[in-house]
């Protein structure tokens, strides 16, 4: 089968209508869908060919909206909301229990929720909070759901999970293992090297997830490439990117050293 070519210029929606036959009747959830971000954009595109796509967040308002914004551009498409915090392994524990109660099969889990590259911040669960919503808890969803999503492969078919990952990734050292731990030292704290950790943690997941399950899970990690979301609009992080020349002086997009889609 020859595949089509892709770049971190392609958007999302070029990918599922490439790959209609493949998302056609599957079930997917997709963590992190507010509007104006990478997850939405996915989960939107994703609605136009597939079952029914599961539009998780934290925010049940932010959800409904983005379910509607859905249903109002495709009305045929099957949505449904999943309440869940990424930063709360309990609240991971119960939306993890509620989906594994579902009639329907997982055919395929999207991971894209995300913390703001933001000053020092502990969950509830005493984690730093990159860490903790980037990869501890995405790692647990997926530990509770894997036996789910398991069931749903077939001889023809091998359910799949997607780190959104980044190329930030690279400006690290791979995880430090002192960071994910609970309590972490503050002082140690840089938000940009979290961040890049957090990312290589997506990666090394993915990597480890499809080699211990022997070819019965297909994971993979991404860079999304350059797009501006709500994630850059943050306040606690719109200084930070102008440092990095990754937003210009008025919070907007620099095109100087950044190609956006």
């Amino acid at each position: 089968m020859s595949l089509p070519i892709f770049s971190v210029t392609t958007t999302a929606e070029e990918v599922a209508d490439a790959f209609h036959a493949e998302i056609h009747g599957k079930n997917v959830l997709i963590t992190g869908t507010s509007l104006n971000g990478i997850g939405f954009e996915s989960a939107r595109a994703i609605a136009k060919h597939a079952n029914l796509v599961i539009i998780a967040g934290y925010n049940s308002e932010r959800v409904a909206l983005s379910g509607a914004a859905i249903t109002k551009e495709f009305p045929a498409a099957k949505i449904r909301p999943l309440i869940v915090d990424m930063s709360s392994l309990a609240s991971v524990r119960k939306a993890a229990a509620e989906v594994n109660a579902y009639p329907e099969p997982l055919h395929v889990l999207i991971h894209n929720a995300a913390a703001p590259a933001a000053a020092f911040k502990l969950t509830a669960d005493n984690f730093e909070a990159q860490i903790a919503t980037d990869h501890i808890a995405p790692f647990l969803f997926t530990k509770l759901l894997a036996p789910k999503l398991l069931a749903a492969g077939t001889a023809s078919y091998v359910p799949r999970v997607v780190f959104v990952s980044s190329n930030a990734q690279a400006m690290g050292t791979g995880p430090d293992f002192d960071a994910i731990r609970v309590n972490p030292d503050a002082a140690k704290y840089d938000a940009m090297t979290a961040y890049a950790q957090a990312k290589s943690a997506n990666v090394l997941t993915a990597r480890e997830l499809s080699k211990r399950s022997g070819g019965r899970i297909n994971a993979y990690s991404l860079h999304p490439g350059t797009v501006y979301t709500n994630f850059h609009q943050h306040p606690d992080v719109v200084s930070l990117f102008q440092g990095y020349g990754i937003l210009g002086p008025d919070g907007k997009p620099s095109t100087e050293h950044m190609k956006w889609k």
